[in-house]
C-alpha cells in the first residue's frame, strides 16, 4: 500500500495536538497555581495572540496552525469559565451562541474581507499582550492564595440515643471545629479545604481507632471556588464511635495534633490535618 503523507502536515497536525495537551495540563492547577480569574484571562490571551499570529503570517499553512491552536485555546478557555464559574443555562446557551457569532465573524473577514495585520502590527499587540500577562501573574501571585483558619474548642458533647444502644458498633456525628476559608485576592480562587481524619484516645474498647470527618455543608454542595475578597465557613464533623451502653450525652475533648500517635487518659477526639500547616489558627 502506498501511504502519501505529507511529513509536514503531520508535524504541524502534531503541533497543534501537544498545544491543545498543553492547554489543558495547564487549566488543570497543578503547575502554576493561578487563579481562577487570571487563568481565564491568560487562555484569552493566547487565542488573541494565535488569532493575531495567524492574520499576520502567510505562509505554507502556518496561518492555519495558528488558526488551530487559537480556536483550541478559545475552546478550552470556554469549557474553563463554563466549568469554574459555574454558568447556568442561560449564560451557557449566550456564551455559545456569542462566540458562534464571533467565529463566523471572523471566518468571514479572513476569506471575504482578506483581514489580515501587518506583521509590526502584530508585534505591537504581542508585547500588549505579554505585558498584560505579567501584570496580572504579578498580582495574582503578590496577592496571596486562599488562607484557611481554623476556630477550635476544647470539647464536644454528643448524644447517644435509643437506636444508636440498638446497633452493633454505633456512631454519632459530632461537631468538632469551625474552618474558614478566606480569599485575601481580589481575584476568584479555587477552595480546596485541607483534608483531616480523626482520631479517638482515652476509650478503652476502642483503643486508638481513627474515624473520618468531613465538612459541613459538603464540597459537592458549595461551589469549588471563592470570589475576590470573600469568605466561607464549614462546620468540621466527625463519626465518632461510642460506647452506646446507655442513652444520654457524651463529652469528648478535642485537641489538634500532628499525627494519632498520642495518649490520654480522658476521652480524646484528636483532629489530624493532612498538610498542617495549611491550617492556621
Amino acid at each position: 500500500m502506498n501511504f502519501n503523507i505529507d511529513g509536514g502536515k503531520l508535524l504541524y497536525v502534531l503541533g497543534v495536538l501537544f498545544a491543545f495537551a498543553a492547554l489543558l495540563y495547564f487549566v488543570s492547577d497543578v503547575v502554576f497555581g493561578l487563579s481562577i480569574t487570571v487563568t481565564a484571562l491568560l487562555l484569552f490571551v493566547a487565542f488573541v495572540a494565535f488569532l493575531v499570529a495567524g492574520l499576520a503570517i502567510d505562509r505554507d499553512a502556518l496561518d492555519v496552525v495558528a488558526y488551530a491552536i487559537s480556536g483550541l485555546s478559545y475552546a478550552v478557555f470556554l469549557g474553563y469559565v463554563t466549568a469554574r464559574y459555574g454558568l447556568g443555562e442561560t449564560g451557557i446557551f449566550l456564551l455559545l451562541a456569542a462566540s458562534a457569532g464571533l467565529f463566523v465573524g471572523l471566518g468571514y473577514g479572513v476569506r471575504q474581507q482578506s483581514l489580515d495585520i501587518d506583521r509590526r502590527t502584530a508585534a505591537y499587540v504581542a508585547v500588549v499582550l505579554v505585558a498584560v500577562g505579567v501584570v496580572f501573574i504579578g498580582a495574582d501571585l503578590a496577592t496571596g492564595d486562599v488562607e484557611y483558619t481554623v476556630e477550635m474548642q476544647d470539647e464536644t458533647t454528643i448524644s447517644v440515643t435509643d437506636e444508636h444502644v440498638e446497633r452493633d458498633r454505633p456512631r454519632v456525628t459530632a461537631d468538632l471545629w469551625t474552618v474558614t476559608a478566606t480569599n485575601p485576592s481580589p481575584f476568584t480562587r479555587p477552595v480546596d479545604l485541607p483534608s483531616a481524619r480523626g482520631c479517638l484516645s482515652g476509650v478503652a474498647e476502642f483503643g486508638d481507632e481513627t474515624f473520618p470527618v468531613r465538612y459541613e455543608p459538603r464540597s459537592f454542595g458549595t461551589p469549588d471556588r471563592l470570589d475576590g475578597g470573600a469568605e466561607r465557613t464549614h462546620t468540621l464533623t466527625g463519626s465518632v464511635p461510642v460506647v452506646a451502653d446507655d442513652p444520654g450525652e457524651r463529652t469528648y475533648a478535642v485537641e489538634r495534633a500532628e499525627s494519632c500517635d498520642v495518649s490520654h487518659d480522658e476521652p480524646t477526639i484528636v483532629v489530624v490535618f493532612e498538610d498542617d500547616t495549611a491550617v492556621a489558627v
